[in-house]
């Protein structure tokens, strides 16, 4: 009878104390595997293989990420390689297709393209919609092919995003569009050849809750990075650089987009910084470094009659240095729409053509553009405490339409100088402008 007792209090101990141990040592996704664990002789065998077989391959949970509202350390691992992959510089397009193809069926999973290697990749789809949340992880080098024939099926992508919801990419890699051929066979460069298009590096087109951060995108063959008719979009930590004298490499295009950041970024291009185009809304753009490039843009707009909206931007505490514009709003004539509700704040130039332009009168041709009456609406835009210097004369140039002049536009406290301390000027045309604080240049002494 003592040893019954003792047996059956050892035994109500022993149970007593498991969840205990279980929940002193296992972190909360190991719960989603209780279920499971049946099939192992023991709880804590189960634990360890989970432990050993998945956790420790997965050094991507120093992000403290989310995935469709789950953490990156509880899904699934998708390796390029294991779909073979070598990361020797050797065309990789096929094992990548077919590690996206598994990861995009699974019910949450993490796309890993490993660290220190180099794949080579034709244009690809990452085609959604994917089963759930999904995450891409870069740690190494992705890099376009060269053999401009490899495009011909698509010459307006290179890497593609496209209908995917609860997208991460990430993870402190390299994405270089292998540029130099593209901008050598440019009109832009040489004007004896005929404009053609050429590719976006990295495109999101019709994706929902997209988080895009701590990536080096470079020598774009045309623009790096864009976001297309996207809704829900983070994109920070991100390194863009080409040559300044590349052509039509703007760093990040957004079009057709709402609700999106973009934040603690370093961009320097042959062309804007930052373009947003026409359908775009609510865009706050904080944290930024431009230059070389031609500054952070809407527009353009209302291009060949278009109708183009634009509204709800933000653009603050960034930097300009050596680019051909500041913060420029450009608008084609003949277009019709609007742009509104734009603020741009706490900004420093350094040396900058054209720090504060609105340019209603905007023609990228070759032949001059015909004068039109109609034209896009600009209007409620604010410019606040924006000091720095300029290269040129004129610091502020409103160049706004006879027929549409610029509405309720404010400048407040301003101070822009040529380099040298020499005073700047204000060229204000159809201009209608409130100027608060101390403004230099001022428009009311233009």
């Amino acid at each position: 009878m003592f040893l019954q007792t003792r047996f059956l209090t050892c035994l109500i101990a022993f149970l007593l104390s498991f969840p205990c141990y279980f929940c002193s040592h296992a972190s909360p996704h190991y719960n989603d595997y209780l279920g499971k664990a049946s099939g192992h002789n023991s709880p804590r065998t189960f634990i360890n293989a989970i432990k050993t077989r998945e956790l420790e391959n997965w050094p991507w949970r120093k992000f403290g990420s989310k995935v469709g509202g789950r953490s990156l350390a509880s899904l699934k691992t998708v390796n390029v390689n294991d779909y073979g992959a070598k990361g020797d510089g050797s065309d990789a397009t096929e094992a990548f297709k077919k590690a996206w193809e598994a990861a995009c069926s699974s019910e949450g999973s993490v796309l890993v393209v490993p660290k220190n290697k180099n794949y080579l990749l034709k244009p690809i789809t990452f085609q959604g919609p994917c089963k759930s949340g999904i995450a891409v992880q870069i740690y190494g080098t992705v890099q376009a092919s060269a053999d401009r024939s490899a495009y011909r099926s698509d010459i307006a992508h290179w890497l593609l995003f496209e209908n995917v919801q609860n997208l991460v990419v990430q993870g402190g890699g390299v994405i270089n569009g292998n540029g130099k051929t593209w901008w050598e066979n440019s009109c832009k460069v040489n004007d004896e050849l005929p404009c053609k298009e050429a590719p976006t590096a990295l495109t999101f087109y019709n994706c929902k809750n997209l988080v895009v951060k701590n990536l080096k995108i470079q020598n774009a063959q045309q623009i790096h990075v864009s976001f297309e008719n996207c809704v829900g979009v983070q994109a920070s930590g991100l390194t863009i650089i080409a040559p300044g004298n590349s052509p039509n490499t703007d760093g990040i295009h957004v079009a057709g987009t709402q609700n999106i950041q973009i934040s603690n970024s370093v961009i320097g291009t042959g062309d804007d910084c930052i373009s947003i185009a026409s359908g775009s809304q609510k865009v706050q753009v904080t944290g930024v470094t431009c230059g070389p490039g031609h500054g952070i843009s809407i527009g353009s707009l209302g291009s060949e009659d278009t109708k183009s909206h634009v509204s709800d931007v933000t653009v603050s505490d960034a930097t300009l240095s050596g680019t051909t514009n500041g913060v420029r709003i450009k608008t084609w004539q003949g277009g019709s729409g609007i742009a509104s509700n734009i603020k741009f704040q706490n900004i420093v130039m350094h040396n900058v053509d054209n720090p504060i332009i609105i340019d209603q009168k905007y023609c990228d041709q070759a032949k001059p553009c015909k004068s039109q009456s109609s034209a896009v609406l600009v209007q409620n835009v604010l410019y606040q405490n924006i000091k720095g210097t300029t290269s040129s004369n004129e610091a502020i140039q409103l160049n706004c339409s006879d027929e549409f002049p610029c509405e309720g536009i404010v400048l407040q406290d301003i101070n822009i100088q040529v380099v040298g301390g020499k005073a700047a000027k204000a060229v204000c045309n159809n201009a209608r402008v409130t100027q608060k604080g101390d403004v230099s240049p001022n428009c009311m002494e233009a």
